[in-house]
């Protein structure tokens, strides 16, 4: 599973579900590891298990999204870090041949994958095994008015939070972010979780809609994106979705290693369900137990397809990932090979496109399953923290030195 916001730092995936869970201590070790790195080993389509039976069309309708993104930018724009999917031209070719591919036929996009692309196994420092997790778009119930039934607001992002991609300033902070407010021309951290869900932010405006449960609101902002049923009848009802707008700032800190750490929870038994019931049981201890986590989300109302990964473009349940834009390439079709959530016996081997990330994915082996929403996409997101492998699909024409 996977907890995360997304957008801008990412459009709904900022925290993979996994990261909420636990992150329980690492025994030291003697030698400190290399540094973390990407590094491309050359395979063949046959090397994919799995790729003769995936349903690859649908990948498809993802790869024309991010294609639609390509196509606003210079043609000798690097992709990814360090140009690690070539530039902007080389996915001209094979972004134009998608307009010719039947929709939903799998032999006719299988084709068009093996003829334009040459797939890499992925590694940190040459490890290909990694963690994978998901995440989805939460549903809760609410008003658009204040109701002593929906106590809970949820906020728009403040006028005065600034948002800084440290990436701009130096290369080596490719893929950190922080966020404040400025103070006397220095930026200032912004208040963490307790302090706004004390009130820090009331009587400023900036309540989009009000919700029943607060440990909803805490998993919508783990995951960054939801629905939101408006049962209030002045609402009219319907439904309104919203997305991340911002975050505060404050580092992501996992409940659910508090909750091993407090022995409530067991590192092997920790999921979205488990924390939710732990939660919901123990109603004196979880304001407490959910202000560990410091960061806090900021949403804004969605219209049209899906929520936005930090890409830009709206996801595709099932076939969007969200990865460490440190080191991987957004807009980038990706065949993992990893645990099934919902069968340990089974492989979950599918064509996914890179479009999102996430304050928990970390790491040049990482992955966050978009699944979608509903109550199957809450269980396989809830489940899933799945071991495995990928490996990206480069266009021929891209270079990759030898050992990546």
């Amino acid at each position: 599973m996977t907890f995360h916001h997304r957008t801008g730092f990412s459009a709904i995936a900022l925290f993979g579900a996994v990261a909420l869970l636990f992150s329980a201590c690492a025994p030291k070790e003697e030698a400190k590891p290399p540094p973390d790195a990407l590094t491309l080993a050359p395979l063949s389509f046959a090397d994919l298990a799995g790729w003769r039976t995936d349903p690859v069309a649908q990948a498809v309708p993802a790869l024309v999204r991010s294609c639609t993104r390509f196509k606003t930018q210079p043609k000798d724009r690097p992709v990814g870090p360090s140009g690690v999917a070539g530039t902007i031209g080389d996915w001209q070719g094979p972004c134009a041949q998608l307009a010719d591919l039947p929709p939903g036929d799998d032999a006719a996009a299988r084709a068009f994958f093996e003829a334009n692309f040459t797939p890499y196994a992925a590694g940190n420092n040459g490890t290909r095994e990694g963690l994978f997790t998901g995440y989805y778009e939460a549903e809760l119930e609410g008003s658009r008015r204040p109701d002593p039934a929906y106590p809970v607001p949820l906020y728009r992002r403040p006028a005065d939070l600034v948002m800084v991609d440290l990436g701009d300033f130096s290369d080596r902070w490719k893929g950190e972010r922080t966020a404040g407010r400025v103070i006397d021309g220095k930026l200032k951290p912004y208040e963490d979780r307790a302090a706004i869900v004390a009130g820090s932010l009331k009587g400023k405006g900036l309540e989009l809609v009000w919700v029943k449960d607060p440990i909803g609101a805490f998993f919508l902002q783990i995951q960054g994106s939801g629905r939101i049923r408006l049962a209030n009848e002045g609402d009219g009802g319907g439904e309104m979705r919203v997305g991340y707008a911002g975050q505060n700032g404050h580092k992501y800190v996992a409940i659910g290693k508090e909750l091993i750490e407090r022995g409530a929870l067991k590192r092997e038994e920790v999921s979205l369900q488990t924390i939710r019931a732990w939660l919901l049981a123990h109603p004196d201890q979880a304001p407490a137990v959910m202000n560990v986590n410091p960061s806090y989300v900021f949403f804004q109302p969605l219209s049209g397809d899906g929520p936005n990964g930090a890409q830009g473009v709206a996801l595709t349940p099932g076939r969007s990932l969200a990865v460490d834009s440190k080191f991987m390439p957004y807009g980038v079709p990706v065949w993992l090979d990893a645990e099934d959530p919902l069968d340990a016996g089974q492989r979950l081997q599918r064509l996914l496109v890179a479009q999102d990330t996430g304050g928990a994915i970390r790491g040049p082996v990482r992955g966050d399953v978009f699944w979608g929403h509903g109550p199957e996409a809450e269980q396989r997101a809830g489940l899933m923290k799945s071991r495995g492998s990928y490996a990206l699909l480069l266009p021929k024409s891209v270079k990759v030195a030898a050992g990546g």
